[in-house]
């Protein structure tokens, strides 16, 4: 029986500083909102249906998890179980995603591009680990992480949307 040994994964400063700077620019939004002087108006999460709280519930774990999984070490033992948290939490979020359609009033956006990315891009990567390709399992998840906490979570805190209701209105 062989052990699997923590294999160091390529390194994206690149990445890491762009997850930092999305995180930090939509935490600075939620705060920007908060310094209007009304406090955030959580209920209206609570008044959204269930789609859109499964939603917003399985980003806030991904983006957290996902977060710790770019700047911690990799192939432990950890990182594998964290990854598979992640996975499942972003497996939720692009599923949830496809009964919101709000955007378009009762069809499916761009956005959900990025769900479609996501359901495509978790397997395969997890697929890239399982044949210990660390460097493309890096590239996906990394992207996916990009792609659908930072790129998808700009768009939740546009003029109109729940999150921008929930700190700006």
């Amino acid at each position: 029986m062989t052990s699997i040994q923590a294999t160091p994964a390529p390194q994206r400063p690149w990445a890491i500083r762009l997850s930092i700077l999305g995180a930090a620019v939509l935490s600075l939004t939620a705060a920007a909102g908060a310094a209007t002087g009304r406090p955030p108006r959580f209920e209206l999460i609570g008044q959204a249906g269930l789609a859109i709280q499964i939603h917003l519930a399985a980003v806030v774990l991904a983006l957290g998890v996902g977060a710790w999984q770019l700047l911690g070490p990799k192939g432990t033992t950890a990182h594998r179980a964290l990854g598979w948290t992640w996975s499942l939490a972003m497996m939720a979020a692009a599923l949830s995603s496809f009964f919101i359609r709000t955007v378009i009033d009762g069809w499916f956006s761009p956005i959900h591009l990025l769900s479609v990315i996501t359901l495509v891009g978790l397997p395969t990567a997890i697929w890239a680990a399982h044949r210990h390709d660390v460097r493309r399992h890096s590239r996906i998840m990394t992207s996916v992480y990009l792609g659908g906490m930072i790129v998808a979570g700009g768009f939740a805190f546009l003029p109109g949307r729940l999150l921008w209701n929930v700190f700006f209105s």
